[in-house]
């Protein structure tokens, strides 16, 4: 049966406050020519000896409701976390093994959506991943992944 159901249209931002600008608050854009080309660009910046990652959720993202698509979190989520974990594990090869992301709030077209990625332990060849995705100070999504170590370049 074909679905005749019209996608709902991203919500009008008119009469909301300037949009927030990424690059003037700090962040760099972040643009890779792959998967993340299509979806992005998301935005970087230094936090300690990590970094932190986020993308400005566009009319591109959105779902037949008008809010971010699922899919579109977790592939932030996915490259958040396995940049994160890139770089606390020495740059080396590797491969997502396992992601399961919990949706808590829906996210608006407009909004700034960060990643606050840890990671949780190590092993010789794995690595244990978990983020909270946030809009400001409002939990959006949190999830945890496992990565397994490639090996050296």
């Amino acid at each position: 049966m074909p679905n005749t159901e019209q996608p709902a249209s991203p919500p009008a931002v008119a009469g909301q406050a300037a949009a927030f600008d990424p690059a003037a608050a700090g962040w760099e854009p972040y643009r890779d020519e792959g998967f993340i080309g299509l979806v992005g660009p998301f935005w970087t910046r230094q936090s300690g000896d990590s970094y932190r990652y986020a993308f400005t959720a566009e009319p591109k993202h959105h779902n037949r409701r008008g809010v971010v698509q699922g899919g579109m979190l977790m592939t932030f989520a996915d490259r958040s976390m396995g940049m994160t974990c890139w770089y606390a594990n020495e740059r080396q090869p590797q491969a997502t093994v396992q992601l399961d992301v919990h949706f808590i709030d829906a996210v608006q077209v407009g909004e700034f959506v960060e990643a606050k990625c840890t990671v949780v332990r190590r092993t010789r060849s794995l690595v244990f991943m978990s983020a909270e995705l946030v809009v400001g100070d409002r939990v959006v999504a949190t999830a945890k992944g496992v990565w397994k170590t490639l090996g050296k370049r």
